[in-house]
């Protein structure tokens, strides 16, 4: 069976919702292991050579309090040969200037550390101005926006994890 961690942090339960779509999406808990970032050790990361991060951008393009204090655990963990994508819920009408922004964040630590990222997610379909998970014309992973898309949400799950599968090989 596939060996997928999947480490989220959540404020409202958005994020933990979309985390159990994702999971039922790729088969269930016997592929994917759904990890509360807030119960988390930097050894947990060790389990898993395929890894999914999921983070809501919080207040103007922060991270969501759990993954803001484990942010710094993430210098002890040796991502290298580690496939990782990212998910996260935002706000684009309410803060299209840091739309996605946490995921950006998370990426770029994580990617300094090792980890391949894959799961890149197209900007088509959304308005903002700015955001910190775009590189070269792309979201480094999946935009998902409940508060005025919600309609797309599990559409975009399931071509994000289709998407997936075919990056890790499954």
């Amino acid at each position: 069976m596939a060996n997928i961690g999947l480490f989220f942090g959540t404020q409202t339960g958005n994020t933990q919702t979309e985390a159990e779509i994702i999971q039922k999406k790729f088969g269930g808990e016997d592929v994917v292991t759904l990890n509360d970032i807030s119960q988390a050790e930097p050894n947990d990361f060790n389990d898993y050579t395929y890894i999914i991060i999921g983070c809501p951008t919080w207040n103007i393009g922060e991270l969501q309090s759990d993954w803001e204090s484990f942010y710094d655990e993430l210098d002890n963990i040796d991502f290298s040969g580690k496939k990782v994508a990212y998910f996260g819920a935002g706000d684009q009408v309410g803060y299209p200037d840091s739309f996605q922004d946490a995921i950006g964040i998370l990426e770029e630590k994580i990617s300094e550390k090792g980890g391949e990222t894959v799961g890149y997610w197209s900007t088509d379909g959304y308005e903002f101005t700015e955001s910190k998970a775009v590189r070269d014309g792309k979201f480094v992973g999946l935009a998902l926006d409940e508060d005025n898309q919600s309609d797309l949400t599990n559409e975009r799950i399931q071509a994000w994890v289709a998407q997936l599968k075919q990056e890790f090989g499954l």
